[in-house]
């Protein structure tokens, strides 16, 4: 009689409730975990969609973090976090809970300090990681406790300016730091610049560090061996590099150690047990194989950083498909600017680690002399292109919505003080549903608004995001072009595109009793939910593609403000300082009080969900709640003239 028991060991997963229970497993069964992990994670981001190719490369890094150091009292900071699904698996989050990952109340697609204890330090923005931890292990100083602080930080982190000004301040801020780079070669993109050369030439050559530990070796032989290693250590660095060429890491005052095998559970336990009693910053040199157990991954790595639903076999993705495929925005966005840059080679493209993502792959393919990728770098991304735009050159940054916050200062003073001919094209505006609030594109309007010189706007569809995008290069001036995620409308391209007249609104359909002014996505909403309202409330409903939110369009919505009841504002936007805002502070600089109904998202961050549809439902922004929104004001509205005639 067979055991069919003896030949499947036991699931070791759903016995973790704790890292706890990880420390008490026996060395033998790390691999057996390890292989369950990516079992799992393979499943789920298969079914959900997900950033599996930097979990996989961290199964046994996270695992060997949890082994040597105890959460939450020591704190785990990972950089971007979106590699911290193993980290959630191991801390309790487990079971239906990661199984419904990055839906509708399931396990977030990053960390977030609301979901769990163990999660130190939430982040979904590259180069966070160090700077907090650096805070992190400074007010531990101060405080006199003792817990360990660790930074894991992608070799892509250290393209970000934050994560160098960081580095510069840990000596002078800390004695102990841990920081973990975890290195793989890339971010989404292949990783480019010199420090991507850089950690290549470490990572490649052994000669440095075998030297080190020789040397060390040979110094803690004798019965003395740790106060001579002090001794050498201080002699190495007086004398620089005169015996052994010291790491960049070490000019900066971290001990470097490394490179370490990432996949090694021996190794990674060895270094992190020194790294946790060094009595300085230390630095863990760790390589991993992006998309390890994944063969599909391990090929395409760019497509498997953050990958919409796929067949785990294949690697193919599970989206449905039809004979009439709608391109997304970004493609049309790309495919437009190739087209552009051909003709003319002034025009040129620049994206922060984002090829893909915002379709400047295309140009790049195109057109690559015309084509920069700068990393992880948004700030310089947008200086970089105001340099170029002093000596006629058109730069192009597609730069996704949420990312180009973090190059605020670049924008309102190198760009539009100067008035430089730069375009961005803002990627993402709007939701990211399965990501969250990290990468919502909910306030650009807001913090863009107010910039003088700015000329911002966003179509209705792709045909007129191709226009926008050929007005925009003839503006001479800054220019901002937002747009959402995923497919267009399906509206056909024209052959050629036209030149919009700055500031002038479209009017789409007339009305007497409500003006819908909608911008972007929501044109298609505002039209739809007009003809409702006729059919149902016999009402006569007009609608505005607004098109630019600056300069807004006074002079029409003056002139409807002077004969119509109503107006409505909606946008895929935060509701506070957005495009209703606009449109309330114009009226009040001319002295109307036509009744405004402003419809957007609401002050607030928004949680991540399945899809954009369920968290327009859960926020009141669904079709039937804006249509009952706008329906009751209409009402109250009439009601409050019917009291006043009488």
């Amino acid at each position: 009689m067979n055991d069919s028991s003896a030949a499947t060991p036991a699931r070791l997963l759903p016995t973790l409730q704790s890292p706890a229970d990880v420390k008490a497993l026996s060395a033998a069964q790390l691999p057996l975990l390890a292989e369950e992990i990516r079992r799992e994670l393979i499943a789920v981001t298969s079914r959900n969609g997900g950033h599996i190719g930097p979990n996989l490369g961290v199964v046994e890094l996270t695992i060997a973090l949890h082994r040597i150091f105890n959460t939450p009292e020591d704190q785990l900071v990972f950089d971007v976090a979106h590699q911290g699904y193993v980290h959630k698996l191991l801390t309790g989050r487990g079971g239906d809970f990661f199984q419904n990952l990055r839906q509708t109340g399931g396990a977030s697609g990053f960390l977030a300090r609301g979901e769990s204890l163990h999660d130190a330090f939430g982040a979904g923005h590259a180069g966070t990681a160090l700077s907090a931890a650096l805070g992190m292990a400074t007010a531990r100083d101060l405080r006199g406790t003792a817990e360990h602080v660790i930074a894991i930080c992608g070799d892509a982190a250290f393209t970000c300016g934050i994560t160098l000004e960081a580095l510069n301040n840990v000596v002078s801020s800390t004695k102990r730091l841990i920081v973990i780079l975890n290195d793989n070669e890339w971010s989404i993109a292949k990783n480019v610049g010199a420090m991507a050369n850089y950690l290549n030439r470490l990572s490649t050559n052994p000669t440095y560090n075998k030297l080190h530990h020789d040397v060390e070796a040979f110094f803690t032989s004798f019965p003395a061996g740790v106060e001579m290693n002090r001794f050498y250590q201080k002699w190495k660095r007086e004398t620089k590099d005169f015996f052994v060429e010291s790491s960049l890491f070490e000019k900066f005052g971290l001990r470097y150690l490394g490179p370490v095998d990432g996949h090694n559970f021996e190794a990674l336990a060895k270094n992190l047990e020194f790294a946790k009693h060094c009595d300085v910053p230390v630095l863990v040199h760790v390589l991993t194989k992006k998309g390890k157990g994944l063969d599909a991954a391990l090929i395409h790595p760019e497509k498997f950083h953050g990958a919409s639903p796929f067949n785990p076999l294949t690697g193919e993705s599970t989206k449905s498909t039809s004979v009439s495929v709608v391109p997304n925005y970004q493609d049309v966005l790309g495919q437009a600017l190739a087209r552009f840059a051909l003709a003319d080679t002034k025009i040129v493209g620049v994206t922060a680690a984002m090829p893909s993502g915002t379709g400047l792959s295309h140009l790049a393919k195109a057109a690559p002399q015309q084509f920069f990728d700068v990393g992880i770098a948004e700030e310089h991304a947008v200086l970089f292109a105001a340099g170029m735009a002093t000596k006629g050159i058109k730069p192009v940054c597609a730069i996704y919505s949420t990312f180009l916050q973090r190059a605020y200062d670049q924008i309102i003073h190198d760009v539009a003080l100067q008035n430089l001919p730069v375009t961005f094209c803002l990627d993402r505006a709007g939701l990211s549903p399965n990501d969250g609030p990290t990468h919502h594109g909910l306030f650009d309007l807001a913090y863009l608004r107010c910039v003088p010189n700015a000329t911002v706007m966003q179509p209705k569809d792709e045909d007129e995001l191709v226009d926008m995008l050929h007005t925009s290069l003839q503006l001479g001036s800054p220019a901002f072009l937002r747009y959402p995620r995923g497919a267009g409308v399906g509206v056909k391209l024209k052959s050629q595109p036209v030149k919009l007249p700055i500031g002038q609104a479209e009017v789409l359909r007339q009305g007497s009793n409500i003006m819908l002014w909608a911008l972007g996505p929501m044109v298609q909403e505002a039209l739809a939910l007009a003809q409702r309202l006729e059919t149902e409330e016999n009402l006569s409903v007009g609608v505005v593609n607004a098109r630019f939110v600056k300069p807004l369009d006074r002079t029409l919505l003056l002139s409807q403000a002077a004969c119509i009841p109503l107006l409505v504002t909606m946008e895929d936007h935060a509701v506070t300082g957005g495009f209703g805002s606009a449109v309330l502070e114009t009226l009040q600089e001319a002295n109307c009080t036509t009744a405004v109904e402003r419809i957007g998202w609401p002050d607030k961050f928004i949680e991540h969900g399945s899809n954009v549809t369920v968290l327009r439902e859960a926020h009141g922004l669904g079709a039937d709640a804006i249509y009952r929104r706008v329906l009751d004001r209409w009402r109250h509205l009439r009601a409050e003239t019917v009291a006043a005639d009488a």
